[in-house]
């Protein structure tokens, strides 16, 4: 089966190509307690929206359910003594064993139909991966995805379940080169464990510095092993990282790596924890960067998967996810809404009414010239150590 491209579907439309939103109102039920920051029901929020805003239901916009992902399918990755702990643990049992899996902590708690609920969100991006190799999606979205701090053998994160390297081999087995991209604000170390000797699936990761936010890993001297060596992207960024800082960062490291890879997918995470305003991090972004950053790789030319991950603001997450959907689609009537920005702007609220976009935040100087330095000190790090290794001069 020979790779697809955006020309593919080029002729009358831009945008005429196949796009494919995962969602069920199964994901609605049960799901996470409400003491646990993570929120199941975002992926619903989503898709409420889009469809108000007639942004799927049609011929090549189409909402799929996720398939649940069978014991089979997740020892592919998962070890069976950690399912038997994760179905164990969703029957209310967690003894010593499973707590040292990562199970019944705060930020893993327990709770009834755990495992069904995992299977099924993870499910959905499989479900994706294999949609796009049948050429049925171009372009598709899991926004109840994003597990990318599960590992084989425990859980850690609010991840129980890696969604993101079950998608990965599912595609890599069919024989294609796998780009994963998480610019989630968390490291994604899953899929960097996962994948961190291998030469055929490159992780990039751009996220709040280990120093100062979990998992504490991702430094930019990780950059694989053995015959993985360069192709591990790590690119730890400051406390109050801006816009034009991250999107620098992106241009100046991720995307020329991504470039000379040359994936046949490429599987990206948008986590909306990078946002200003997010309770659990540091970053101070608009969500102009995840959209921006999707739109530069669309140019690339290749089928993109996305998944969700983090992003615990919930109605910043909400509307970026609709933005990004919007982008992977080639919808710009909705990103800008125009005639709507001089207000939110005249009346100085924290509403910003210039469409799904959200408006410029000002960073002081000093902290841009301490954030600007650090960014060009990863660029010069990437330049001498990983760029050689992919022939970039």
């Amino acid at each position: 089966m020979s790779p697809i491209h955006f020309k593919d579907y080029a002729g009358e439309s831009p945008s005429a190509f196949p796009g494919v939103f995962i969602y069920s109102p199964e994901l609605e039920k049960g799901g996470y307690p409400p003491s646990c920051p993570f929120s199941t029901h975002r992926a619903g929020l989503v898709h409420a929206k889009i469809t108000q805003m007639s942004l799927v239901d049609n011929a090549l916009r189409r909402v799929v359910p996720p398939a649940p992902l069978s014991d089979e399918e997740l020892l592919r990755f998962h070890t069976a003594e950690y399912l038997a702990a994760l179905k164990a643990g969703q029957e209310g049992v967690c003894d010593e064993r499973a707590y040292g899996m990562g199970l019944g902590t705060p930020d893993c708690p327990i709770f009834p139909g755990m495992y069904d609920y995992v299977r099924l969100a993870a499910g959905g991006s499989v479900t994706a991966a294999r949609l796009i190799l049948r050429g049925e999606a171009f372009v598709a979205f899991n926004p109840s995805g994003g597990f990318h701090h599960a590992h084989a053998d425990r859980a850690a994160g609010f991840c129980y379940i890696n969604d993101v390297v079950l998608a990965a081999l599912e595609l890599a087995d069919a024989g294609r080169r796998i780009a994963i991209v998480d610019i989630d604000v968390h490291h994604g170390d899953g899929q960097q464990e996962a994948f961190y000797e291998r030469r055929d699936v490159l992780t990039i990761s751009l996220h709040e510095s280990g120093k100062t936010l979990f998992p504490g890993t991702g430094f930019e001297s990780e950059i694989g092993r053995g015959e993985g060596k360069g192709f591990c992207v790590n690119v730890p960024l400051p406390v109050g990282t801006f816009d034009e800082a991250y999107e620098m960062a992106f241009i100046e490291i991720a995307l020329p790596v991504l470039t000379a890879f040359n994936p046949d997918v490429i599987l990206m995470e948008l986590g909306m924890d990078t946002l200003a305003g997010d309770p659990l991090a540091h970053l101070n972004l608009t969500n102009n960067v995840p959209a921006d950053i999707l739109e530069r790789v669309r140019r690339l030319d290749k089928p993109i998967l996305a998944v969700g991950g983090g992003g615990y603001n919930i109605e910043n997450t909400v509307r970026g996810w609709t933005l990004c959907w919007s982008v992977l689609i080639g919808d710009h009537a909705h990103q800008h809404g125009l005639g709507m920005g001089l207000g939110g702007v005249m009346l100085e609220n924290t509403d910003w009414l210039g469409g799904l976009r959200d408006r410029t935040l000002l960073s002081d100087a000093g902290r841009r010239t301490r954030i600007l330095a650090e960014i060009r000190r990863l660029v010069d790090f990437h330049r001498q150590n990983v760029f050689p290794l992919h022939g970039i001069r």
